[in-house]
């Protein structure tokens, strides 16, 4: 296999550092590029980073490019804003990327009722300024993250791509929509390809403390009561981190069977689990009993969430196919080893 030079962005969130991991590891020439912000514990961010053979002194600093001192590995990182245009097209121009994957974004929708422009600057402007970069270096394919949260509360499930996807419940929803929008017209106007994979509840070692099993795990090991919110009616397609990092291969690296430009695709376990069910599977793992405090509707969130996974499987000749058992549990063992 030709190895490529591979453009990262969002390289120390979740999903951003296991991809970086893997196409390094699979000996590609990776930069990763992230602002490092302070949406979650940036100790979090530093620590993946170290394990990528990246120094936390050395990725503190602005726009200075940090390599690896891993053995074999090709990671370099970069600490930069994709809002700013300047820093970004230098980039661009200095290591002449053969692909890019997009990943940065403001994440989680409750936030996004909270500080509307944080999430239209990164969401929009930001991936605005990535696609323009890939314009004007003629990169052939892109490939970024959506999100289920486009589906908003549409009772057909489970979620195919062809539907309706014209109601968000926020304005993270609304930045996801929008951006399947511009990925639309820069393939149309430009010939890029650009594949948007509309990822469903990751979840999984290194996981964002925001999402629903590091919040629950961490409840019940400190003996805390749990917050469970539209009564514990909610049901979510809980999706494995390497199963979105199998995906992101596939469609970074392989030309699929689908000739479009423009191409979305849902990246989910094809299951839809309800909340108390991953609170009793956690507390069967763990052996721990939980305090639930059921909590109404909040505003953004959806009721369920379920993917359709046929056209990926069709295109690309993969589903996400990991139990959610298998999934909790090696979360489970990475918490304890990280949180001691």
């Amino acid at each position: 296999m030709k190895t490529k030079t591979i453009l990262v962005t969002g390289a120390t969130g979740f999903i951003g550092f296991h991809l970086s991991k893997h196409l390094s590891e699979l000996g590609h020439s990776v930069i990763g590029i992230d602002n490092i912000n302070d949406y979650y514990d940036i100790n979090l961010k530093y620590n993946r980073l170290e394990i990528l053979g990246i120094k936390r002194n050395e990725a503190s600093k602005w726009n200075s490019p940090s390599k690896s001192n891993l053995k074999n590995s090709s990671f370099t990182f970069i600490r930069a804003n994709i809002e700013d245009r300047n820093a970004l097209n230098l980039i661009f121009k200095t290591y002449k990327f053969d692909l890019v994957c997009h990943l940065a974004a403001q994440a989680f929708v409750r936030s996004s009722l909270e500080d509307s422009n944080v999430y239209l600057n990164s969401n929009i402007v930001g991936f605005l300024n990535v696609l323009e970069c890939c314009r004007k270096y003629k990169i052939p394919r892109i490939v970024y993250a959506s999100s289920s949260s486009v589906y908003g509360n549409t009772s057909e499930v489970p979620f195919q791509e062809s539907a309706k996807v014209d109601a968000p419940l926020s304005l993270y929803a609304v930045s996801k929509k929008t951006n399947e929008l511009m990925a639309h017209t820069y393939s149309h106007l430009y010939g890029i390809e650009t594949i948007g994979l509309r990822f469903f509840t990751v979840y999984g070692p290194w996981g964002r403390p925001d999402m629903a099993l590091f919040i629950f795990t961490d409840a019940l090991l400190k003996r805390k009561p749990l917050n469970i919110f539209n009564h514990g009616n909610h049901k979510r397609d809980f999706t494995y981190i390497d199963d979105i990092i199998k995906s992101l291969e596939l469609t970074l690296l392989n030309k699929s069977n689908n000739k479009n430009l423009y191409k979305i695709y849902n990246i989910g376990n094809n299951t839809s689990v309800k909340l108390l069910d991953l609170i009793q599977e956690i507390e069967t793992i763990t052996g721990l009993k939980s305090k639930l405090k059921l909590q109404p509707l909040q505003p953004g969130d959806a009721h369920q969430t379920w993917a359709c996974t046929n056209a990926f499987m069709k295109d690309y000749g993969f589903q996400p196919k990991t139990p959610l058992k298998t999934g909790i549990n090696t979360f489970y063992q990475w918490y304890k080893y990280y949180y001691k």
